[in-house]
């Protein structure tokens, strides 16, 4: 079995970055991981701010992606590694879904995205995938880490 998830909307809407699931990274919150995500392209500008405080997860990847902005140089190096950040973060604030998350267990999860071929699988489902694989190592993450905790609390 797969889990494929793309809207909000859907059953497994928590995986995706638009899910309003707010969180504190960096000594600031962030309403969305896509609120994050995009204004980690314009570190250290005030374009950081204005994306953090936009109404919604659309407006910000708006923001983030119009190319009037700054880039930072470093962005293709950086942005796996800041996804994965900002997920990790969400799922271990919010305790329900990351329940929602380990339950899945060891299935693969794809982000249906019929138009981004690098985060999603596209259109033909041939794209990385990399919010799907993201989401799977976090899940890992949060196996070993929540049974570590159940492991605490049984051993006390």
């Amino acid at each position: 079995m797969t889990i494929y998830f793309y809207s909000t909307r859907e059953e497994y809407g928590c995986f995706s970055n638009f899910s309003p699931h707010g969180f504190e990274l960096d000594e600031l919150y962030w309403s969305t991981n896509e609120h994050y995500f995009q204004a980690q392209k314009f570190v250290d500008t005030p374009h950081v701010e204005q994306i953090r405080l936009v109404k919604t997860p659309k407006d910000a990847a708006r923001m983030g992606r119009e190319r009037t902005r700054p880039l930072r140089q470093d962005w293709e190096q950086v942005k796996n590694d800041i996804m994965r950040q900002a997920v990790l973060c969400k799922f271990q604030t919010h305790t329900d879904i990351r329940d929602i998350l380990l339950s899945t267990r060891n299935t693969e999860i794809i982000e249906n995205s019929p138009i981004d071929f690098y985060w999603g699988c596209g259109a033909d489902g041939s794209g990385k995938n990399m919010l799907g694989k993201i989401l799977m190592e976090v899940r890992e993450i949060l196996h070993l880490t929540h049974s570590a905790d159940i492991e605490n609390k049984t051993v006390k």
